[in-house]
């Protein structure tokens, strides 16, 4: 069916099928995989005729969405790690094309994944589909050239920063405030409350828990778990009531950091987690984390942290002529001085190793530094973690695509 023919049959001669709207989501990191997720189930609820389809992850699939391809598989950072998947990822581009080619789809959005979103964006204008920007990339930390590719390709952004809506609107890109998705899902969690208990009585008995969070992407994890393991090593003999609580995203990245552990460390106070990071967050008197979005979660739980980001020279250099910020920690970003320490890790492990030891050491023996740092950290909370963005999302783009309010909708039903 062709896309002319398609349309023309909704508007002449309307069926219940044609009713119906079709949302195309394109998602390729493992967190905009669960932001898209509640997005999706907020959509399905409000707007029953709206169905989903498109690239994203395990958490979309269980909310209803049909997925093409689990694209969060394929998540990478940087030029270097791009490069050998190019070839693949235009393929990808081009099935997502074929199915805009169908004349069935009424709407694409984007989460993040910048890289091979425009792509998406680009063969979604071909074809005259809507595109909406849901967590748009971060043009105005870096990569400002990309303003007029952003102009040309998206019809819309739902930013989640605050400063994201006058930059892009700053820059003729109309855009709509609709908060942080990640303080819903941290409201909206439901907790291992055994686990949590288990947790508690170790504080009781007077254990310092540290939570230790290596990243969402195997390549994070391979780069910044060695130099936390050596940070623990340290802080174990320094800290003797310091307990340290690993938090992994995935089995593997759980099983690459254990196999990592030697002999000389049988005796090393940890404990390792998949699919437990809220619950071990929460937990926390402290943590030290690779830079991600997550940092919105320690915040919103107040769990201090000391950030760090192991990055290869070549991009390190490329980034210091393109990042306008001197930040890379979202919740600092928010504040006029800096909550969370962090350090970018270039070249030698050991000044990053220093550094996440200094940095939790005094995190769980400094009492007056700790207090401080809670109390900034209860203002930037009471400031931008109001919740909602999810709804908020979901109502704009369910508006924008059946034409009618979710209200409307649910007086109708």
């Amino acid at each position: 069916m062709s896309l002319e023919k398609s349309h023309a049959s909704r508007i002449t001669n309307p069926t219940p099928e044609d009713m119906s709207k079709r949302i195309f989501f394109s998602v390729g990191e493992p967190s905009g995989d669960q932001h898209a997720a509640r997005l999706i189930t907020h959509l399905k609820q409000a707007f029953p005729e709206i169905q989903t389809t498109g690239f994203g992850g395990e958490a979309m699939q269980a909310a209803g969405c049909d997925i093409e391809l689990d694209l969060t598989k394929h998540a990478v950072v940087g030029i270097l790690e791009v490069l050998p998947k190019l070839r693949e990822f235009f393929g990808f581009a081009d099935q997502a094309e074929a199915i805009f080619k169908s004349g069935e789809i009424d709407a694409v959005v984007l989460v993040d994944f910048p890289g091979f979103n425009w792509h998406i964006a680009k063969r979604a204008k071909r074809y005259g589909i809507p595109v909406y920007y849901y967590c748009p990339p971060q043009l105005w930390a870096w990569g400002g050239w990309r303003v007029r590719k952003m102009r040309r390709l998206v019809d819309h952004v739902l930013t989640v920063l605050p400063i994201e809506q006058s930059y892009f609107t700053k820059h003729n890109i109309p855009a709509t405030y609709v908060g942080h998705p990640f303080f819903d899902a941290v409201a909206l969690a439901e907790l291992d409350e055994q686990l949590l208990a288990r947790f508690a009585k170790q504080t009781e008995a007077g254990d310092q828990l540290v939570a230790v969070l290596p990243g969402s992407r195997t390549h994070e994890v391979h780069r910044t778990w060695p130099v936390m393991l050596e940070s623990i090593r340290r802080l174990a003999k320094s800290e003797p009531s310091a307990k340290f609580l690993v938090a992994a995203y995935r089995d593997r990245h759980c099983l690459w950091c254990r196999n990592q552990l030697t002999a000389a460390d049988a005796n090393l106070p940890i404990e390792f987690y998949v699919d437990r990071t809220s619950e071990v967050i929460e937990a926390a008197r402290c943590a030290m984390m690779v830079s991600g979005s997550v940092s919105l979660e320690l915040m919103a739980r107040r769990t201090p942290a000391a950030v760090t980001y192991r990055i290869g020279r070549f991009l390190y250099a490329f980034a210091k002529m393109v990042v306008k910020l001197d930040s890379i920690t979202l919740p600092n970003l928010m504040s006029p001085r800096k909550v969370f320490p962090e350090f970018i890790s270039v070249g030698s492990t050991q000044p990053a190793v220093d550094f996440l030891t200094q940095s939790v050491g005094a995190m769980l023996h400094d009492e007056f530094y700790y207090r401080q740092t809670l109390k900034t950290i209860d203002e930037l909370c009471h400031q931008h973690a109001g919740g909602g963005a999810t709804e908020k999302a979901a109502t704009w783009i369910g508006e924008k695509v059946t034409g009618r309010s979710d209200q409307g909708i649910r007086r109708a039903a």
